[in-house]
C-alpha cells in the first residue's frame, strides 16, 4: 500500500511542479549531472553566466544541470551547435524531463498563478492567487519497495528496461520482460557505474533514470531510417551526427555535422566474392583503417573492426546476388562507447532493396579512382616493406631484422597483423608471428650441408614493395662462402637485388634454400661493387630456429624443373610491410 501511496503523492508532484510534465513537446540539454547538491548549484551558477535558460533538478541521486525547456527541434539545433562551439561538453544529451524530481536552480524560484487580467472591470472575479505548491519528493524506496514496484510492471516495461541496458552494453541476454540471474547482474552494473548501491533491484527513481538516459541518448543520434533508392540501401542512421554529402562509387558519402563527428559511408557495388575480397584487401591500405584490431574474411562477408590512439573504424559488407553493400563507419577513439552503438544499430537496421547497387559511373571519376574504387579514402603507406620467408606451416616468418623494432604495427601480405618474435644478432635474422595462424602454400627447406661455390642462386623477394602483387624471382650467383672477413655463417652473392628484396629467401636450383637475404654489408663507410650482397646461410638459420624451439625442414634432395621452382619459391615468400 505503501508505494502506491508514493507513486500517487510522485505523479501528483509531476502535474504541479516538474516541467517535463507541462507539454509533451517540451525538452532540455543535460549538461552535467553533479553527487551533491552544492557542487551542482556552483555549476549551474557558472552556466547561468553564460546562459539565460539555465535550470536543475534532482534525478535520483544526482543533481542535473539542464538548459531549456525548448521544443525537440530547437534542442537537437542547440545540442549540435553548442558542442561544436565547444560550449557544452561532449556528453551532453537531450532529455525529455521524466527523470527531473525537485528543481533546486534558478534559487528561490517559485511558482505562481498568472496575474489577473488587468482589462477585466470586476475586482470580485481576480482570483487570487494560487498558493505555492507544495513539493513532493518521492523517497527513497527500501529493497523489499523496490521489488513491489517493479512486480506492478507490465511485461512490456520490464523488456524496456531491458532493452536500455542493452543499449549501454550492460546486457546481452533476450529481451523476454523474464528476470534472471544476467538481468539481475545487468542492473547491479549498471547501478554501480551510476554511483548506486548495486543490488539488482532499480528503484523507480532509478529506472526512471536509465530509461530517461536510454531516450536521451537516442535523441542526440537522431536515428532515422533511410532508404538510399541510388545504392539499394535501407539502415538507419545517425542523422544528427551525419548528413548526406553525395556520391563516389562505390561510396555514398555521409560527412560528419561538426568537426568531431563520425563520416559513415555505405558500400554499393556489382560484384562477387572476389570483388568482396578485393574491397577487403584495398581498405587494409586507408589511412582510416589502422593495421591494429580484430578483421575476418569469410566466404560470403567480411568484418574490419580496426583501432588506434588516432582513428577508429568499423567496416562491414556483404556479397549476395551479384552485388557487394555495407557500410563504413569512422570515428574518433574517444567516443568508442557511443559509436559501437552506432554500429549495432546499423547492423541490425541494414538491408539490400531492389535489385539496384551503386552505377560506377553515376560521377565522374578519373582513372585512379577508377582502377581503386576508393575515392574519397587516403591510401596509408608502410614506412617499409621487405620480403620475408615462412619457416613453419603455421606461418612464422624469418625476414632481415634490421629496423623491425621501429614498426608500431606489422602486417603480413598487406592484411594479416603479426608481431615481432625472437632476433638473432649473430645472424641479423628475426622471427616475425602473425596474430592467426596461416596455411602457406610452400615452406623453406633448407639445404644440409653447404653449397659449391659459383652456383646458379634464386633471390624470391618484393623487389617493388607493394607496387606488384607477387613476388618476383631474381637470379644471380654464390661467390664465396662466409663474409668478406671470413666472418662464419655468411654467403657472399653477385645478384641485382633491390631494397624490397631484402628479408627474401636464397635458393639452389634444385629447390633447397641455401639462405635468407640479410644486405649489402655491415659497414657504411665501405661502397662494394654493383651486386654485392649477402645472406645469412642456412645452418645460422635452422640454428635460429631450433633455439627458439621449431623445427626447420630439412631439403630431402632431387631437383625441381624451372616451373617447380617458381612454384615453390614464390609460395614460400611474402611482404612484411612495417607501420608507424
Amino acid at each position: 500500500m505503501r508505494f502506491w501511496v508514493i507513486f500517487a503523492a510522485f505523479a501528483a508532484f509531476l502535474a504541479i511542479v516538474s516541467p517535463p510534465a507541462l507539454a509533451q513537446d517540451q525538452a532540455w540539454l543535460q549538461v552535467e549531472a553533479q553527487p551533491d547538491l552544492a557542487t551542482a548549484q556552483d555549476r549551474a551558477r557558472a552556466y547561468a553566466a553564460l546562459f539565460p535558460n539555465v535550470e536543475g533538478y534532482q534525478t535520483g541521486a544526482w543533481y542535473a544541470i539542464v538548459l531549456g525547456p525548448m521544443s525537440r527541434d530547437e534542442a537537437g539545433q542547440e545540442l549540435l551547435k553548442l558542442r561544436g562551439e565547444n560550449l557544452i561538453p561532449r556528453d551532453s544529451f537531450i532529455a525529455d524531463g521524466s527523470a527531473f524530481d525537485q528543481r533546486f536552480w534558478p534559487a528561490g524560484v517559485t511558482d505562481t498563478a498568472p496575474a489577473a487580467d488587468p482589462a477585466d472591470p470586476d475586482p470580485a472575479r481576480i482570483a487570487a492567487p494560487d498558493p505555492e505548491p507544495q513539493v513532493v519528493v518521492i523517497p527513497d524506496e527500501t529493497l523489499a519497495e523496490a521489488r513491489d514496484a517493479e512486480d506492478a510492471l507490465t511485461k512490456d516495461e520490464k523488456k524496456a528496461l531491458q532493452q536500455a541496458l542493452a543499449w549501454f552494453g550492460f546486457y546481452d541476454g533476450g529481451i523476454d520482460g523474464a528476470y534472471g540471474k544476467g538481468t539481475r547482474g545487468s542492473f547491479a552494473a549498471w547501478q554501480e557505474a551510476r554511483g548506486f548501491e548495486a543490488t539488482g533491484v532499480l528503484t523507480t527513481r532509478q529506472r526512471q533514470s536509465l530509461l530517461a538516459e536510454e531516450a536521451g541518448e537516442k535523441a542526440e543520434f537522431g536515428f532515422d531510417l533511410v532508404t538510399e533508392a541510388e545504392s539499394g540501401i535501407e539502415v538507419t542512421l545517425p542523422t544528427a551526427l551525419v548528413a548526406f554529402e553525395g556520391y563516389e562509387p562505390p561510396f555514398v558519402q555521409f560527412a560528419p555535422r561538426d568537426a568531431s563527428g563520425p563520416r559513415l559511408m555505405l558500400i554499393s557495388e556489382p560484384g562477387d566474392r572476389a570483388s568482396l575480397a578485393g574491397l577487403y584487401d584495398l581498405l587494409q591500405s586507408m589511412d582510416s583503417v589502422p593495421a591494429t584490431g580484430d578483421r575476418a574474411l569469410e566466404e560470403t562477408e567480411f568484418t574490419i573492426n580496426a583501432a588506434s590512439d588516432a582513428v577508429a573504424t568499423y567496416a562491414w559488407a556483404r556479397s549476395s546476388k551479384g552485388q557487394v553493400k555495407g557500410f563504413i563507419l569512422t570515428w574518433t577513439p574517444q567516443n568508442a562507447a557511443k559509436m559501437a552503438r552506432i554500429v549495432d544499430v546499423a547492423r541490425a537496421s541494414f538491408r539490400s532493396v531492389g535489385d539496384k547497387a551503386l552505377d560506377p559511373g553515376l560521377v565522374p571519376l578519373d582513372e585512379a579512382a577508377r582502377q581503386g574504387l576508393l575515392t574519397g579514402l587516403t591510401p596509408r603507406k608502410p614506412i617499409f616493406s621487405r620480403s620475408g620467408v615462412y619457416v613453419t606451416a603455421q606461418g612464422v616468418v624469418a625476414t632481415k631484422a634490421e629496423g623491425l623494432e621501429t614498426c608500431r604495427s606489422i602486417t603480413l601480405d598487406g592484411g594479416t597483423p603479426a608481431s615481432l618474435g625472437a632476433n638473432d644478432a649473430a645472424s641479423g635474422v628475426a622471427l616475425v608471428i602473425p596474430d592467426r595462424a596461416l596455411s602457406p602454400s610452400a615452406v623453406a627447406a633448407f639445404a644440409a650441408a653447404p653449397p659449391r661455390r659459383g652456383i646458379e642462386i634464386v633471390v624470391a623477394g618484393y623487389s617493388y614493395g607493394d607496387k606488384l602483387p607477387a613476388p618476383v624471382l631474381t637470379f644471380g650467383r654464390l661467390d664465396d662462402l662466409g663474409g668478406l672477413n671470413a666472418e662464419p655463417g655468411l654467403l657472399r652473392l653477385s645478384a641485382p637485388v633491390l631494397d624490397g628484396d631484402q628479408g627474401g629467401p636464397v635458393l639452389s636450383t634444385d629447390g633447397a634454400v641455401l639462405g635468407l637475404l640479410t644486405g649489402p654489408g655491415s659497414d657504411p663507410a665501405k661502397t662494394l661493387p654493383a651486386g654485392v650482397v649477402f645472406a645469412a646461410d642456412a645452418a645460422a638459420l635452422s640454428g635460429f630456429l631450433t633455439a627458439q624451439g621449431l623445427a626447420p625442414l630439412a631439403f630431402s634432395g632431387g631437383s625441381l624443373g624451372p616451373d617447380a621452382l617458381s612454384k615453390s619459391a614464390l609460395g614460400m615468400t611474402l611482404r612484411i610491410d612495417c607501420w608507424n
